[in-house]
């Protein structure tokens, strides 16, 4: 239905504006290597995450991992977290490029 696609649309626009905002409070650039992380589509656990920002010379600590990834998938909602032994997390493959535009913008800055 044509309400549906406008719906979609409209949430799109607030995920893009959050993201946004997300980013521009990114004071260590943290936020952007999570996300270019993300962008890897490949599936993480949060050790595994931290692993990986930790060797890209980001200091976090495993807690501040599990914020950010929980923030980013209950608040952005570009997250999804796949249940099992231990869970792990991806960004859902239709805000791809949404992320891809708003990281190239937020490093013009």
């Amino acid at each position: 239905m044509e309400w549906e696609g406008e719906v979609k649309g409209l949430q799109e626009k607030e995920i893009e504006n959050r993201l946004r905002k997300y980013l521009d409070r990114d004071r260590n650039g943290v936020r952007e290597e999570l996300l270019k992380l993300m962008l890897t589509g490949k599936k993480f656990t949060t050790e595994e995450i931290y692993r990986e920002l930790r060797a890209r010379g980001i200091e976090i600590k495993t807690r501040g991992v599990s914020a950010m990834v929980g923030l980013m998938s209950a608040r952005l909602g570009i997250i999804k977290m796949e249940l099992g032994n231990k869970n792990r997390y991806f960004l859902k493959p239709e805000y791809s490029e949404l992320v891809i535009r708003v990281l190239a913008e937020h490093s013009r800055k």
